[in-house]
């Protein structure tokens, strides 16, 4: 497995997204991954560029801009969304099921980002704005703190509809939308937000991504006597929702949270389990909210028994 600083790295260059380039003639170049269903296929990559670069357009204040969808691409969402509605129902703590409810999705099409903040910002005062793929750590969690959330436009290939190896649309939309549209899995949110713009050091700025990846994106939580899940991660994966209940779980830990060794292409071996949403809150949301460079160094070099 990889070490912590190897993952830091892997983070901060963006392989969780493809790289997203432009030539000198201002062409751009999106460069999958080698396991990408779609490398081969010219006509994908060639549209994965044509939405990137209608990100790459985009200026802050500007209005997000729209993008013209298939109906390829509007039946890769209704595929998935199919698919992901029963594992929710079975799989999705109540608290995200309020959320979904509430911020009520369409099924049918593929919603343009100004759709999804239309429909969020009642709710929890939260919008979207489109990124090409990559945003800088401290600029996604900067923007977190404004409750913007930065969320790429592309979906994944047809050929695996229920697979992607990067977050697209699908992940950013149907796993942290509904997320956010409850307002205490938002308040949590927008404290990792907070949390990063008062921090100095990028060390501290990673502890918080890093505790953030194990609660927001791959967090689970016992209700009723089951194991269910609300990180957006597991929630907008077909299969993970499948697996997570036999993984390791453990509780809520910040240093081991802050610091555990992960791969970032496969499925979380090793979950936190919150016992409540309360629990939640006054661990991991207290720790958001009062965050500061020494206490992440010291959490960070912090062992048990010492």
């Amino acid at each position: 497995m990889a070490t912590h600083e190897e993952v830091s790295a892997v983070f901060e260059e963006g392989q969780l997204y493809s790289a997203v380039t432009t030539d000198s003639d201002g062409s751009v170049q999106v460069h999958l991954s080698d396991n990408h269903p779609g490398l081969h296929d010219a006509a994908y990559r060639a549209r994965r560029a044509e939405i990137a670069g209608v990100a790459l357009a985009h200026r802050p204040g500007e209005p997000v801009p729209t993008v013209d969808y298939t109906e390829d691409e509007h039946a890769i969402w209704r595929t998935v969304w199919a698919e992901l509605t029963p594992k929710h129902e079975q799989y999705a703590h109540s608290e995200f099921l309020a959320g979904k409810a509430a911020l009520g999705l369409p099924t049918d099409h593929v919603p343009q980002l100004v759709e999804v903040t239309e429909r969020l910002h009642p709710l929890t005062g939260w919008t979207y704005t489109c990124a090409p793929g990559l945003v800088p750590l401290r600029d996604f969690y900067g923007d977190l703190g404004r409750r913007t959330f930065h969320s790429t436009q592309y979906l994944r290939h047809g050929s695996r509809p229920l697979y992607t190896p990067e977050p697209d649309i699908i992940h950013e939309v149907v796993g942290h939308g509904n997320q956010l549209a409850s307002p205490r899995f938002a308040a949590i949110t927008e404290a990792a937000g907070q949390a990063s713009l008062r921090l100095e050091t990028d060390d501290a700025v990673k502890f918080v991504a890093d505790v953030f990846w194990f609660s927001m994106e791959f967090g689970v939580m016992a209700e009723a006597g089951e194991l269910k899940a609300y990180g957006a991660g597991i929630l907008s994966s077909y299969g993970e929702m499948d697996e997570f209940r036999s993984m390791e779980i453990r509780p809520l830990d910040l240093h081991d949270m802050g610091t555990l060794n992960y791969d970032i292409t496969s499925y979380q071996p090793i979950l936190f389990r919150a016992e409540s949403v309360e629990h939640l809150e006054d661990v991991v949301g207290d720790f958001f909210a009062t965050v500061d460079d020494d206490l992440a160094a010291r959490l960070r070099a912090q062992r048990v028994g010492v």
